[in-house]
């Protein structure tokens, strides 16, 4: 077997309590996401990890696969190994980890990052956007610096890369980058990242790919022309979100066409 999208929902959000159960367009963001991500025809298998009974009772009534993992993960990735490690799923040789609050990424995303891992690129892939450097000053959005290979160099909520000099303005444009919330891992990358003790890196960015990075596991990254998702993290994220869902659904279905 090929591919499986694991989407982890997790209750306790402090910003926004009860996240994965907030509606969107009428229906629990859990719900939306794990759609989303079906509709893309993009996996083999699709399923939602909880470790709450309330958020797997609503995905199931829709007809979505959800299992039930421990609640002592800290991060979305422990999440999904638990998931990848179950019998069941130990056929799929490309893991993919979508995060459940990512209601509007785009199908190059997930598609880019898994293809940088499921043809042996790289151990480890993601996704990222060209944006403008207004994004630079913006501490919740994360920038990532890419080599000429494809590979990653550094993910931050700093301005990176740093502009010194105006008159390298327009190589900024180019190289301002906004990641995407999208892992794609091999089965083996993603045991040996789970093994790793976190870094002091991820624990002052608040960011967990940078314990493989510091690790010296390399992270493709896939460059998508799609704007970049959003992500829903307060009340007024899931306000201007429920603005938008419909009109965003109608043009995805439209491209999709």
């Amino acid at each position: 077997m090929g591919t499986l999208v694991v989407i982890p929902a997790r209750l306790g959000a402090m910003r926004l309590p009860r996240k994965p159960l907030r509606l969107l367009s009428g229906l629990p963001l859990i719900v939306r996401v794990w759609q989303r991500i079906s509709q893309m025809n993009l996996a083999d298998a699709v399923v939602v990890a909880t470790d709450d009974e309330s958020v797997a009772s609503v995905v199931r009534q829709e007809g979505a696969e959800c299992v039930m993992t421990s609640d002592k993960h800290t991060s979305g990735t422990e999440r999904v190994a638990e998931v990848a490690a179950q019998p069941r799923f130990k056929g799929y040789k490309t893991i993919v980890n979508v995060q459940g609050d990512e209601p509007f990424i785009g199908p190059g995303a997930v598609r880019g990052a898994a293809e940088l891992v499921s043809s042996g690129t790289f151990p480890l892939g993601t996704a990222a956007s060209h944006a403008s450097k207004e994004i630079l000053d913006t501490a919740s959005l994360v920038k990532v610096v890419v080599a000429d290979d494809g590979r990653a160099m550094y993910f931050s909520r700093a301005p990176i890369p740093y502009l010194r000099d105006q008159a390298d303005r327009a190589r900024l444009a180019q190289r301002t980058l906004q990641h995407i919330g999208v892992y794609a891992y091999s089965r083996e990358a993603l045991r040996e990242w789970v093994s790793l003790p976190p870094h002091p890196l991820e624990e002052i960015e608040r960011l967990e790919q940078l314990r493989p990075l510091a690790a010296g596991l390399p992270i493709g990254v896939a460059i998508t022309n799609e704007a970049p998702a959003s992500g829903i993290d307060t009340e007024e994220d899931l306000a201007h979100a429920n603005e938008r869902w419909d009109a965003f659904m109608t043009g995805a279905v439209t491209n999709a066409g």
